[in-house]
C-alpha cells in the first residue's frame, strides 16, 4: 500500500478523550480501529504475496534455494511500512474512516 501522507512509525502518545470523542466510547473506537487495521493488514498481505509470487521457483530443494536481491528489497520495503494499527489510527484521527453503529435490536423487541 502506498500512503501519500506521512504516518509516524514510532510510538506516539495520544489523548484517549480526543480519540474517543467521535464515538463517545473508547471501546467502540478500539473496535473500529481494530477492524480497520485488520482490513489494511489483509490488503498488504495480498499485495506482498502477489509481488512475491513472481519469485516462486518450481524447484524447492534446499540446494537450489537462493535469495533474489529484488525479493529482499520488496521484503525490506514492507518491513519499513507503518504498522496497520498506526495507519488505522491516523485515518481515524483525520476522519477518513467510515463507520456506522448497529442499532440495538433488543430495545425494539
Amino acid at each position: 500500500m502506498t500512503n501519500s501522507k506521512k504516518i509516524p512509525v514510532n510510538t506516539v502518545t495520544r489523548d484517549l478523550c480526543n480519540l474517543a470523542e467521535p464515538t463517545k466510547n473508547i471501546y467502540e473506537t478500539v473496535v473500529i480501529l481494530a477492524k480497520r487495521a485488520n482490513q489494511i493488514s489483509i490488503a498488504e498481505k495480498k499485495e506482498l504475496t502477489r509481488k512475491l509470487e513472481d519469485f516462486k521457483n518450481d524447484r524447492d530443494t534446499m540446494e537450489e534455494v537462493f535469495e533474489n536481491r529484488e525479493q529482499i528489497e520488496i521484503s525490506k520495503y514492507y518491513e519499513r511500512q507503518p504498522k496497520p494499527s498506526l495507519v488505522a489510527i491516523s485515518e481515524f484521527e483525520n476522519g477518513e474512516i467510515y463507520y456506522r453503529m448497529a442499532k440495538e435490536d433488543s430495545k425494539e423487541e
